[in-house]
């Protein structure tokens, strides 16, 4: 069985969920991190990873439980909204959750991964950060930034034996989009755009992330792994 605690952000609901179940079926204890503080699986700790004091509390409250060896970055928020009408404010709000926040929980895992001197880090990006969307430029700077920290950490990190990947979903379905995805307009934009012809399910991206635990292979590292139905190489 495997040994020591794995910190997922963002675990109460969707993606950052599922992906915490899986890591619990396949035995590692689940340091569930998000706003509310729910936990659909290990337990619960309540943190705005907005906040970089929060994220420091946190860890610190994880860390008095047991050995840390692994983070999922799996917080953030979608945006969307005509550039010409995003205040500078709404952009930056949308950086600090989806890109700050992710970047200080990396700080904050990382002395705990030196002392095992071995660990790794999953951040959840977005098949976005390759491609042109209207109306989603701070959404889309903050992933593409995700895959930036991710191959810079995973560089400068290498020799203290941490590993960094970016997972980067395409359309996944969550209680959050179920409605929208369910438009029959919707539903034929995606049978003709992405390849498998409809959106993903959010425990696919989980055994994804679970298998990278999973596996462990050390020198796989700094790359953005895209989960997208086909559709981010698909011309049509």
């Amino acid at each position: 069985m495997p040994e020591g605690q794995i910190v997922v952000t963002g675990a109460s609901r969707g993606i950052g969920a599922a992906i915490a179940l899986d890591l619990e079926r396949r035995g590692y204890r689940i340091a569930s991190v998000s706003r509310s503080g729910e936990a659909p699986a290990g337990y619960g700790v309540a943190c705005d990873v907005s906040d970089p004091g929060a994220i420091s509390a946190a860890f610190q409250e994880v860390a008095a439980k047991g050995a840390i060896v692994g983070l999922v970055n799996a917080a953030g928020a979608h945006s969307e909204k005509p550039t010409i009408e995003l205040t500078v404010e709404e952009f930056e709000s949308t950086l600090r959750l989806n890109t700050t926040g992710l970047l200080v929980a990396c700080q904050n895992v990382y002395p705990h991964l030196v002392a095992r001197g071995e660990g790794l880090i999953v951040n959840i990006g977005s098949f976005v950060d390759r491609l042109a969307v209207s109306e989603n430029v701070a959404y889309a700077s903050s992933k593409a930034a995700v895959g930036a920290i991710t191959r810079c950490l995973a560089a400068e990190w290498a020799g203290a034996g941490i590993s960094l990947l970016n997972v980067a979903p395409g359309y996944i379905e969550t209680d959050l989009n179920r409605a929208f995805l369910a438009n029959e307009r919707i539903q034929k934009w995606l049978r003709r755009r992405v390849p498998v012809g409809r959106a993903g399910h959010p425990d696919e991206v989980a055994r994804l992330v679970g298998a990278l635990f999973a596996e462990n292979i050390v020198f796989l590292t700094g790359e953005t792994i895209y989960i997208d139905g086909g559709q981010g190489v698909h011309i049509r």
